[in-house]
């Protein structure tokens, strides 16, 4: 498998089970319906441990363009792969997505609530304040990527050359992701991750859905730009830390 097929696949899957739980939550008719956050962010955790596990030995399981980016900044990823390894992320994460809207047709069909149907595809606040939003993930995402430079620094025994997670076990990086989901994911639904929220985002606004709604173009800089603000300044932290 290429790093890019890799890639591609691992995000894939992470946005099949992570946004089939939404819909199954979410939806009307589902068995899993009125589940709650619990469901969804340990299954959202789930997920990110399936997709590591497939993609770890061939990409590094970045699956995360602010993964790939923070970890080109601190040095431990080619600057030259980084457009690559983001394109097999957003195009996995259309795929994931448009899997998720098959599989859930019928109740999509079945729920009139326009604001639940975008759910399933893209984050939105809680409270819509841009600034607070913004902040909102770009914390999440600091935690997310500073505490991967640790585990991953672990793992290749300091070594300041690995492509991304790569031998790390996935158990960590799910419960890394489970707990960023409990403690600060009530705001905006957590996005931290650019792909996550734009390729299903693109996806909502293309598919024939029955009373579709908007797809929040003017929302979605925020769950893009705040996972690649978080993801930078975690990967200067962690380079500054290093001196």
């Amino acid at each position: 498998m290429t790093e890019f097929v890799a890639e591609f696949v691992g995000t894939a899957l992470l946005i099949l089970l992570g946004n089939g739980v939404v819909a199954n939550v979410v939806l009307n008719g589902t068995k899993g319906q009125n589940s709650g956050w619990i469901v969804i962010t340990t299954a959202w955790a789930l997920a990110v441990f399936v997709g590591v596990v497939i993609a770890a030995p061939y990409s590094g399981a970045h699956l995360n363009p602010a993964v790939t980016i923070a970890l080109a900044i601190a040095q431990k990823f080619h600057w030259i792969k980084v457009p690559y390894y983001i394109l097999a992320q957003i195009c996995g994460a259309i795929v994931g997505s448009f899997l998720v809207w098959l599989m859930y047709k019928d109740h999509f069909d079945a729920t009139d609530d326009k604001g639940l149907k975008a759910a399933p595809f893209a984050t939105a606040p809680a409270i819509r304040n841009l600034k607070s939003n913004l902040f909102s993930e770009i914390l999440g995402t600091f935690v997310l990527i500073f505490v991967i430079f640790y585990f991953t620094n672990a793992e290749m025994g300091n070594d300041k050359t690995p492509i991304g997670l790569g031998s790390l076990g996935a158990i960590p990086v799910a419960f890394l992701v489970w707990v960023i989901g409990l403690a600060l994911g009530g705001t905006t639904g957590y996005a931290i991750n650019p792909a996550r929220d734009l390729g299903p985002r693109i996806v909502h606004a293309l598919i024939p859905m029955k009373g579709k709604g908007t797809s929040d173009w003017p929302y979605a800089w925020v769950p893009i730009v705040g996972p690649i603000i978080g993801a930078s300044l975690a990967a200067l932290a962690y380079l500054a830390l290093l001196i």
